[in-house]
């Protein structure tokens, strides 16, 4: 109100102010443009100075409102845009939850660029290619979702090895993985995708090799991690030992096998299965008295009924020592059916038939074990007892096999 009532006496003011000036002298104002010639009123051409000068004015501060107008409407567009955008984002993964995945691909790629965080729209769109087949748009929107985020490359790419692994691509993600821990050297995720990769691809060294890192970070439960370490380094024995029967006959060289035994760490070189592996392929290889050897030093600090019925089945190059070192076995084992299984097949290596049928057939009572059983009917049929072979055999079947009992005729 005050603002009005200041303008206004100042118009007055300069009104009366002209008024006098009129009176006084009107003089005049005369500009020449051209062939132009404007004459006029000295106090005339001062108001029109006077009223272009509010006019400019006013256009002035019309000009800075309509900017700051333009600011506000840009800036609503631009908060519509980005509602929009969280929206169909919302939608595009709940449609990825769901399994429809044209129509999140659309969302998500669709909201991308007005999306709070682009990497995850991106990344989601990818999966959602994955999901159609078609694994050229996934590398392009693992390649906008790089672009989008500084910093995100360790996301990106472990997203696009665990996209390769699912797809069976087994060398691009081996690829992924290995640029990936360059990177990040003890990340535990890429490690334990590097383990999926070296499994699926039976890449057994360079699995043997990330193992101990596997245990040392407590990545996988630890009866998972021995299964593992159990599975590697058997496919490695067995590899040594197929690589050894390519070999000419007479001139076959075990050293690689052995070597490869002297490199398992010492959980594994106590460890049974790992144990019974390496003497099987010995003796499966023509060393059977290294195979004994073993067996005997290990089953002296650490019993096995794995390892002694490997031990009753391998050739030792002396059979009447090995059948001695058993029989003082069975002196603190009198009931063990498997050490007894393996004295038998001892015996029979060192021609001591009543002996070995008396272990098998104390081993059967104790145990009925389809092995025992054969190997007791076979020495009978052998000694010429065909019908206790039969009988044997028959008994044994009608037992395993669970027939309900039922009347019979009289023979």
């Amino acid at each position: 109100m005050m603002r009005v009532v200041l303008i206004l006496l100042a118009a007055l003011l300069i009104g009366g102010l002209l008024s006098l000036g009129f009176q006084y002298d009107t003089g005049y104002i005369r500009i020449s443009l051209g062939p132009y010639l404007v004459e006029t009123n000295f106090w005339v051409g001062l108001l029109l100075l006077l009223m272009i000068t509010l006019v400019l004015q006013f256009i002035l501060v019309f000009a800075r409102r309509l900017k700051g107008g333009t600011g506000a409407i840009t800036g609503w567009l631009n908060q519509s845009a980005e509602r929009r955008a969280r929206r169909r984002t919302t939608q595009g993964l709940l449609a990825l939850a769901e399994g429809n995945w044209p129509r999140a691909r659309k969302l998500l790629s669709s909201a991308a660029e007005r999306a709070d965080t682009p990497l995850i729209n991106y990344l989601a769109s990818a999966q959602a290619s994955f999901e159609t087949g078609d694994h050229d748009a996934v590398d392009e929107y693992l390649r906008q979702a790089l672009e989008s985020t500084p910093g995100s490359e360790l996301a990106v790419g472990i997203t696009q090895a665990q996209l390769q692994l699912a797809g069976n691509r087994l060398e691009q993600a081996l690829a992924t993985l290995i640029r990936l821990r360059k990177q990040s050297p003890h990340h535990p995720f890429v490690m334990k995708l590097l383990k999926s990769v070296y499994q699926r691809l039976e890449d057994w060294r360079e699995l043997s090799e990330l193992l101990p890192e596997l245990r040392k970070r407590s990545l996988l439960p630890a009866e998972e991690l021995d299964s593992l370490e159990r599975e590697t380094w058997h496919n490695l024995l067995q590899q040594a030992a197929d690589d050894i029967r390519r070999q000419p006959a007479g001139s076959r060289d075990l050293t690689p096998l052995v070597r490869l035994w002297d490199e398992l760490p010492g959980s594994m070189r106590r460890d049974e299965v790992t144990i019974a592996d390496y003497a099987r392929q010995l003796s499966s290889l023509g060393d059977d008295d290294q195979a004994e050897t073993l067996l005997r030093k290990v089953m002296r600090n650490h019993w096995s009924d794995r390892l002694v019925s490997l031990y009753g089945r391998v050739k030792g190059a002396k059979p009447d020592e090995q059948l001695l070192v058993a029989e003082r076995w069975l002196q603190d084992r009198p009931n063990n059916a498997e050490l007894l299984l393996a004295l038998g097949s001892l015996s029979l290596r060192n021609e001591l038939w009543g002996k070995a049928r008396e272990y098998f057939e104390t081993s059967l009572r104790l145990r009925r074990s389809p092995e025992t059983l054969a190997e007791l009917s076979r020495l009978n049929a052998h000694m010429g007892d065909q019908d206790t072979s039969q009988r044997t055999l028959v008994q044994n079947l009608l037992k395993e096999s669970g027939l309900p009992d039922l009347p019979m005729p009289k023979a």
